[in-house]
């Protein structure tokens, strides 16, 4: 498999897509590809707008999008994909809409036979076991909450450990906490912004300046940084 998975799609005052741009370069490298978008996380702006949107970045580097909601059947779409690009948004709506168009086993099989996948933040998220470490609102109601699977432990996109002064509420690692909790057997990586994980050639990697956070159930988390092996996140795979 081939995978780049990004905590966010755009860092504060730049441009969409601007800081991943030059990594999604390396990673699809110099021939033109054609590469199948979904779209389906987006909830207040529409379909059309994001393809434009990813369209436009894409092609600076070289390579074609089309959308995979104009195309008549999205599995042939899947099926005869070069390269799956999942965006951000809400997780919630970007599963439902995987499930009600039943792509998800096919996405699953195109990604394990070796085309390159990209996703950021929901799209990220998808990647996991289960979308169980999102931060989004369940807007919508899935069958369950079951992932692509592609990668054995879970991120949490946009991850940030700041505590907000006078907010009582639970923080970010509280959150995460809970969900250990839960499935003690799982290890979350909290994603900082502007960072990414690539999977190629049998090697996890981290991309990016700031360092990631390693949760596991009853043990202290902890910061691990670019210079690391990521590969014992791969052991259940």
């Amino acid at each position: 498999m081939r995978l780049l998975l990004l905590s966010n799609s755009t860092n504060v005052g730049e441009d969409y897509l601007e800081y991943p741009l030059t990594q999604i370069k390396a990673f699809l490298g110099n021939k033109s590809a054609n590469c199948l978008f979904i779209p389906y996380a987006a909830v207040t702006f529409s379909f059309d707008e994001y393809e434009d949107k990813v369209k436009k970045k894409f092609n600076e580097i070289g390579h074609e999008v089309v959308s995979i909601h104009t195309l008549s059947s999205p599995i042939k779409a899947v099926e005869s994909a070069e390269v799956i690009v999942i965006g951000g948004g809400n997780t919630f709506h970007l599963l439902k809409m995987l499930q009600q168009t039943n792509i998800i086993e096919a996405i699953k099989s195109r990604v394990a036979n070796g085309i390159p996948y990209i996703g950021w933040s929901a799209g990220a998220n998808i990647a996991c076991p289960t979308i169980c470490t999102t931060n989004d609102m369940p807007i919508v109601e899935t069958s369950g909450f079951k992932g692509l699977n592609l990668i054995p432990f879970q991120i949490n996109p946009h991850y940030n450990d700041v505590v907000l002064p006078g907010h009582a509420g639970e923080t970010r690692d509280q959150r995460i906490a809970e969900f250990l909790a839960a499935n003690p057997l799982i290890t979350v990586v909290g994603l900082r912004e502007g960072t990414m994980l690539k999977y190629e050639q049998n090697t996890l990697a981290l991309i990016g300046d700031k360092a990631t956070k390693i949760f596991n159930y009853n043990k202290l988390p902890y910061d691990l940084g670019k210079e690391s092996s990521f590969n014992f996140l791969l052991e259940k795979m």
